[in-house]
């Protein structure tokens, strides 16, 4: 084997753990522990006493527990690019946000034209991009790919899951009880005042995650919703003049990465490819999801970032096959998509046609992503490129930490 294959980029790490747990997902589905996994993921468990105690099962605990760290760390990554990163320049930041709106809405369209209107409610499934995939796949170009067109699919995949989260939040709660959101808004205040006292004191925003999220399981709100409220709590500065909301992003990052993502893609994405997988490989629900992802998500963020980029005057990040290339690498949806695919559809019936709807968009986009990029990429170094293309430069973040001025929110 070629010692230039076996140097991986550190950014392309993540995403081959998250396949390696896909696949071990897979092997483990179709052979003989398949349903004692199926079991184990069955097996109830409980937090706390009495009627007070929270029981689910393991699957449910790694949906609405686990993911609720996802949810958290994406959001603090979300508030760190809002307020001093690619972000922060609300001119530089209306091209990726346009592209990322139409990156989420013209995949749900065409998964509402294929699948038609009995599964209308999983629009959303094919609207969501994997960051650790997409990037860890556009990693493996190397030095080829300018900080630009990086930046510009980060700041896309970015604006993706605030779609996702706000998707999760209007669309996928159930009914509402009022009584258990006044504790989650009293808890969340709570965070707000330590937030404008400047705390810099993470254990104290921590410790009441706990409670809001309680409350936001039983208000029937999505649970994973309380992470993204302890990450808007949580300064960007404190009065000490430290960075809680960057130490907290980085303490979290590996576990998030190398725990958090490979266990959710280890407790979902196994699919048995025996017994009406032919049927399920054809269900209206995994055409739909496939297309949207590989065909959709192109087709709109370049379409979309192109006519922005006009009416504005904006510079492009690259060429326009440039971005039909990251426009594919945002097809990848994986982790995101399996999410939301089971929060639109409890029948279980329907859970293998959207984990290979989510398995055939993902790989075609990330095949297409691939294959554009290394075709109509300069075979030169980024570093050369970016000094020839300087104005791509409003999309390139900001590095962690460096002083903007802003508040401390």
């Amino acid at each position: 084997m070629p010692q230039r294959f076996l140097r991986l980029p550190a950014e392309a790490i993540p995403g081959i753990v998250l396949l390696l747990s896909a696949a071990a997902a897979m092997v483990i589905a179709n052979s003989p522990w398949a349903e004692g996994y199926a079991a184990l993921l069955k097996t109830e468990a409980f937090v706390g006493f009495g009627a007070a105690a929270i029981r689910m099962t393991l699957a449910e605990w790694v949906k609405n527990a686990l993911m609720a760290v996802f949810f958290l760390f994406a959001g603090l990554e979300l508030k760190r690019e809002l307020l001093e990163g690619a972000l922060a320049d609300r001119r530089a930041a209306a091209l990726p946000f346009a592209a990322a709106v139409g990156g989420m809405a013209v995949p749900a369209l065409i998964f509402v034209v294929v699948a038609g209107a009995p599964y209308a409610h999983g629009w959303a499934i094919p609207a969501a991009t994997d960051i650790a995939f997409a990037l860890g796949v556009l990693a493996l170009l190397g030095s080829r790919v300018p900080a630009a067109l990086k930046a510009f699919l980060l700041a896309v995949a970015i604006i993706d899951d605030l779609g996702a989260i706000l998707i999760v939040a209007f669309a996928y709660s159930g009914a509402l009880h009022w009584d258990w959101l006044t504790v989650a808004g009293g808890v969340f205040a709570l965070m707000l005042g330590l937030n404008r006292m400047q705390s810099g004191r993470l254990g104290l925003y921590l410790l009441l995650a706990l409670p809001l999220w309680v409350a936001v399981q039983n208000s029937g709100v999505n649970p994973t919703m309380a992470g993204v409220l302890t990450a808007v709590a949580i300064p960007l500065r404190d009065r000490d003049g430290g960075a809680p909301l960057h130490a907290a992003e980085h303490g979290l990052r590996a576990y998030v990465l190398f725990l958090v993502m490979p266990v959710f893609a280890l407790a979902s994405a196994g699919a048995s490819l025996t017994g009406g997988f032919g049927a399920a490989l054809g269900h209206p629900v995994a055409l739909g999801i496939a297309a949207g992802l590989a065909l959709g998500k192109p087709i709109g963020i370049t379409l979309v970032t192109l006519l922005t980029a006009r009416l504005i005057g904006a510079p492009l990040p690259g060429k326009p096959i440039h971005i039909i290339g990251l426009g594919a690498m945002a097809g990848i949806g994986f982790t995101m998509s399996l999410f939301i695919g089971k929060l639109a559809f409890a029948d279980p019936a329907l859970a293998t046609p959207v984990k290979l709807g989510v398995y055939m968009g993902s790989l075609a986009a990330a095949l297409a992503g691939l294959l554009i990029l290394s075709r109509t990429l300069p075979r030169r170094s980024a570093r050369r490129v970016a000094a020839e293309h300087d104005e791509t430069r409003p999309f390139i973040a900001e590095e962690p930490g460096r002083e903007t001025g802003r508040t401390p929110f």
